[in-house]
């Protein structure tokens, strides 16, 4: 059967840029920004960016699209004969499926926002009390919890049944559009707010006084961290598209352009909750509650925050969705390469698993509150695994694939990554892919350990 393809380079630009676009960086880098003191942090993450996250996402992609295939025979295609690389693939899928068992639960905490907003559940002048109560109550609530995972796991798995042109890079194009739309209006509100440029100084202007309370190696570290996660490499989430992709452009250039794009929506995401945070005497440094506690708290004494809060959890919701497509089409085309079963049968079938894996996270917040390991709760448990072994390691597995001569050999990824029109990586960076990157991704899954 011919493998589908993008019916334009907008269309996987923007769905690949929706893969990366997630709660990673429209809810984590405002946090972690907030956390590490703002502009230094935000500059050193852009660094990071291009020594790290654009060549390594070139080797996912360059697999992708050098072999046509998903994880496991996209592996099997390019690698020695008698190698084992291909055991990998296997990891790809287990960290795509862990992965969703959480990310649909956030996501459902996102969409029921946007209800709750729209409907005026959150009122003008509602105590800070009330409005985190909001957030116990959905939490406590197992059956309100599982509805909303289960309208946006069933959309997801609807849209790409669709396949890749009809389906996920049509509803990616609209979707990604009125996110950018969204985003804009938002970041104009908040940065036209009184008070509005305080808030602008903490994010965009390097505060030296709070680097040395923090101590610049912890804001190093925290930077990498987040320049590397916010891509999604290492389980096969953007190889699946260089599978789809034509020749016609270079790796390097798409590659570009794809992290400039996730790039600036996490730095607006940070023009969005800054300055609000800021007007309204909030502090920017709350950590993962920022989203569902500070920010309604924000919205609800904000005039017409009503539409500003419903506009910015449907941008939310948008953000997640975009990812939820890309890692679902993921393991759909997973299973319909290795087990020849047709594009609906493989969408039944993981839709059914992803909705009962996704129940343990949803029960660990009210039937299951009591159970730990390691101090953490079965998202946070979900999380680790993937964000802090299969990411990295994952990573790692493809870097050395594409730079060692065991694997796939850097000759052989070089001319996949430069075939086309555009941006070339040049050969005299072959010593820094085989040495130094390494030791870059080797350092980012030691921190995860040590955090």
């Amino acid at each position: 059967m011919e493998r589908e393809s993008f019916k334009s380079r907008l269309g996987f630009i923007l769905v690949s840029a929706g893969c990366a676009i997630g709660i990673g960086n429209v809810w984590r880098f405002p946090y972690v920004a907030g956390e590490n003191g703002g502009g230094l942090f935000v500059l050193l993450y852009l660094i990071f960016l291009v020594l790290m996250g654009i060549p390594v996402l070139t080797m996912e992609l360059a697999v992708g699209r050098a072999s046509r295939k998903s994880a496991v025979l996209g592996y099997k295609k390019l690698e020695k004969p008698k190698s084992k690389w291909h055991i990998h693939g296997w990891f790809c899928m287990l960290g795509c499926y862990l992965l969703m068992m959480y990310y649909t639960t956030v996501s459902g905490w996102m969409t029921s926002y946007f209800y709750k907003f729209a409907t005026g559940t959150f009122e003008s002048g509602m105590t800070s009390e009330q409005v985190s109560g909001v957030f116990s109550q959905l939490q406590s609530n197992p059956i309100e919890m599982v509805i909303w995972m289960a309208i946006i796991t069933i959309l997801g798995f609807l849209v790409c049944s669709r396949g890749i042109q009809k389906g996920i890079e049509k509803v990616s194009k609209v979707m990604m559009i009125a996110l950018l739309v969204l985003i804009l209006a938002l970041a104009v509100n908040s940065i036209l707010l009184s008070g509005a440029g305080e808030g602008l100084k903490f994010y965009l202007v390097p505060d030296f006084e709070k680097v040395s309370e923090i101590g610049i190696g912890n804001i190093v570290s925290a930077a990498m961290n987040q320049s590397f996660f916010t891509l999604s490499l290492g389980i096969a989430a953007m190889e699946i598209f260089g599978s789809y992709m034509s020749k016609n452009n270079t790796l390097p250039g798409e590659s570009v352009k794809i992290c400039a794009l996730d790039t600036f929506v996490a730095i607006m995401a940070g023009l969005i909750i800054f300055p609000a945070c800021f007007s309204y005497g909030v502090e920017p440094d709350q950590g993962p509650a920022l989203i569902f506690i500070t920010l309604p708290n924000v919205f609800v004494n904000m005039a017409g925050g009503r539409i500003w809060g419903t506009l910015f959890f449907l941008f939310m919701t948008f953000a997640c969705f975009s990812t939820i497509i890309a890692v679902f089409e993921n393991i759909i085309s997973f299973c319909i390469d290795m087990f020849g079963i047709s594009r609906k049968k493989s969408v039944v079938i993981n839709a059914v698993i992803i909705l009962i894996a996704s129940l343990p996270c949803v029960f660990g917040f009210n039937i299951w509150s009591g159970f730990e390991l390691f101090g953490q709760n079965v998202l946070g448990i979900e999380d680790f695994l993937v964000s802090n072994i299969l990411l990295p390691v994952g990573s790692l597995i493809y870097l050395l694939f594409c730079v060692t001569k065991f694997g796939w050999g850097f000759d052989n990824y070089l001319t996949e990554c430069n075939t086309g029109k555009g941006m070339k990586f040049a050969r005299f960076l072959k010593p820094y892919f085989q040495f130094v990157l390494p030791i870059l991704v080797l350092i980012v899954l030691v921190q995860g350990f040590i955090k």
